[in-house]
């Protein structure tokens, strides 16, 4: 293989790359944590200790009888127009968080993935991140059909040997048509008890081991789980390898993890986090995790109750940002930019926005996603058709010009200098300008982005049907046969036609607009011509439909736009030349 051929190849690989990452900026951390413990251990402090869980009071000071023998763990749902909630009394936790508007597969998306016996949603620890979260039964009391609590006491032993106890409870209050929650945790101490300090935390609160829908990290390179908080009022986003912990000890005002299309977002009512530590340490073996610990500062009193809020359901721009404005949301808040955790485009969002309101209103005409898609495609081209025109008319314009253009090179071989003044007066003298032919691509090129952002990553893809049996879902690759094994080193498991069809449109398009050449150069032109559409095959594989449907018709679209280009240009020559004869 010749060297321009190595070097184009070099080239195109670190343009597909660099424009793949663009978008992404990592912001590590100031502090790594510790790990995780793998064993059980009793939670202890410099000045206190739990030593066991003692008799039930409810919101009360006033000590029951131990019931605990009495107590036997049961399953408690509340399901409002949006969501449906599974608690466990055993330690007033969630096993199952289902938005019912979303589907995945043959059931609800759900938020609180991989759950286990020892690691469920919203457990607490008592102490720091290295403790065990909680697993005793508490006592239940349904409050109202969408709230519900949970409480149990603790025996403390102080360090002059004295023992304290305190009520830890839990409630869980939901609104009927609202993504966001409330969870209040309350320590409620008797006289004795003089606040909540083990190892420099009080407690600890944890969110599920993974948010849905399912996917396979190594299958599925389009979804992905990204941790990000709200730090003086800028948003961060914390990259963490597969398998590691983050701490971070910010002041952050809200902090959460997000796949493409839902978000799970935790919003501490003024109450001081002194450690957030980001964990993709899986719970279950082979699964992917991705996990928030925040720990709270010492309790100094004998009582204290937080509030916590949370957000978990789609990650759009239209359930977030009603929460910036005060009289949008029931909850009363302002300003607390929840919207920022949504992907945005940078510079090219209002690009973006308009090519929604266009794509939308196209949809509100043909209700089908994927013809909207194609409307919009369509309707782009013809906007471009003078660009790409200019563009290809320069390209031919060079080439006649390529026998002059290398006669100089040739010439002043020796002198860069005095070849870059003659070639300078030749296009002075043909009225040529070497820019003209890149402008109109460098033109073209916000519009591309924008429009594969839009295509990647529109919420409104999610399950929207376009050609029944193939392709069902615009977010997803479509399928025209499910394989009985998953291919080796790739990860696939379906056979896909979109990925052939843009392979041929693109070798097409490159065999349209291929510009004559010679030697070496020829030779590299051909590798490019066949082996970047390959290359793109196996980027492209699991690709989300509507964002293949928006290339394959693109392409067949320019090819078409090409095709009569060249046939004007051949007429206007003809024309020409009459004209010379004459």
């Amino acid at each position: 293989m010749d060297k321009n051929t190595v070097i184009a190849i070099v080239l195109s690989t670190l343009v597909i790359i660099g424009g793949f990452t663009i978008q992404a900026k990592f912001f590590p951390p100031d502090q790594v944590s510790t790990n995780l413990p793998a064993t059980e251990k009793t939670v202890s402090s410099s000045n206190q200790e739990i030593i066991a869980p003692s008799s039930f009071i409810e919101n009360t000071i006033e000590i029951l009888p131990d019931t605990e023998t009495q107590l036997s763990e049961e399953h408690i749902t509340i399901e409002t127009e949006l969501v449906k909630i599974v608690f466990t009394n055993r330690g007033g936790d969630i096993l199952s968080y289902q938005l019912k508007k979303h589907s995945d597969k043959d059931t609800y998306v759900e938020m609180a993935n991989f759950t286990t016996d020892s690691n469920r949603a919203f457990s607490i620890i008592l102490g720091n991140s290295s403790g065990k979260p909680l697993n005793d039964l508490f006592s239940v009391k349904r409050i109202d059909e969408n709230s519900i609590g949970f409480f149990r006491n603790y025996d403390v032993k102080n360090e002059d040997g004295s023992i304290s106890t305190f009520t830890l409870a839990k409630q869980y209050s939901f609104l009927p048509n609202d993504y966001m929650f409330d969870l209040k945790i309350t320590i409620n101490g008797d006289s004795t008890f003089s606040g909540l300090n083990s190892d420099n935390a009080s407690y600890t609160l944890i969110t599920s081991p993974q948010i849905g829908p399912e996917w396979k990290q190594k299958q599925d390179k389009y979804e992905y789980r990204r941790f990000y908080h709200l730090l003086e009022g800028k948003k961060k986003t914390v990259n963490v390898g597969q398998g590691q912990t983050k701490a971070i000890n910010d002041h952050i005002s809200w902090t959460g993890v997000a796949g493409k299309y839902f978000t799970l977002i935790a919003i501490p009512q003024e109450i001081p986090v002194s450690t957030l530590l980001y964990s993709t340490r899986p719970t279950i073996q082979d699964e992917t995790a991705a996990q928030i610990y925040l720990t709270r500062a010492p309790i100094l009193g004998n009582k204290s109750t937080d509030v916590w809020r949370f957000y978990i359901g789609p990650r759009t721009d239209k359930n977030l940002s009603k929460y910036n404005i005060i009289t949008n949301n029931p909850y009363g808040m302002s300003n607390i930019r929840l919207d920022q955790i949504v992907e945005g485009s940078g510079i090219l969002g209002p690009l973006e926005v308009v090519l929604k309101w266009m794509m939308e209103f196209f949809y509100k005409i043909i209700p089908n996603w994927g013809v909207s898609i194609i409307i919009l495609t369509v309707l782009m081209r013809l906007i471009l058709f003078p660009l790409t025109k200019k563009s290809s008319e320069s390209t031919h314009k060079m080439q006649e010009l390529q026998p002059k253009i290398k006669e100089i090179q040739d010439k002043y071989q020796g002198n860069q200098q005095k070849m870059n003044e003659e070639m300078a007066k030749f296009y002075k003298t043909v009225g040529y300008n070497p820019l003209s032919g890149c402008l109109p691509m460098l033109i073209q090129f916000p519009l591309i982005f924008a429009m594969y952002g839009l295509f990647n990553n529109y919420f409104e893809f999610r399950g929207a049907m376009f050609i029944p049996g193939w392709i069902p879902d615009l977010s997803q690759g479509d399928s025209i046969m499910n394989l009985p094994f998953t291919v080796p080193f790739l990860g696939w498991s379906n056979i896909r036609l979109l990925p052939m069809i843009y392979v041929v449109s693109q070798l097409l398009f490159s065999k349209v607009t291929q510009t004559p050449a010679a030697g070496q150069q020829n030779s590299s032109m051909k590798m490019m011509m066949y082996g970047m559409p390959l290359f793109f095959f196996f980027i492209f594989y699991n690709a989300p439909a509507g964002l293949l449907v928006y290339w394959i018709f693109s392409n067949v679209l320019t090819l078409i736009q090409q095709v009569i280009i060249n046939k004007m240009m051949a007429k206007n020559k003809d024309t020409n030349l009459r004209l010379v004869k004459k």
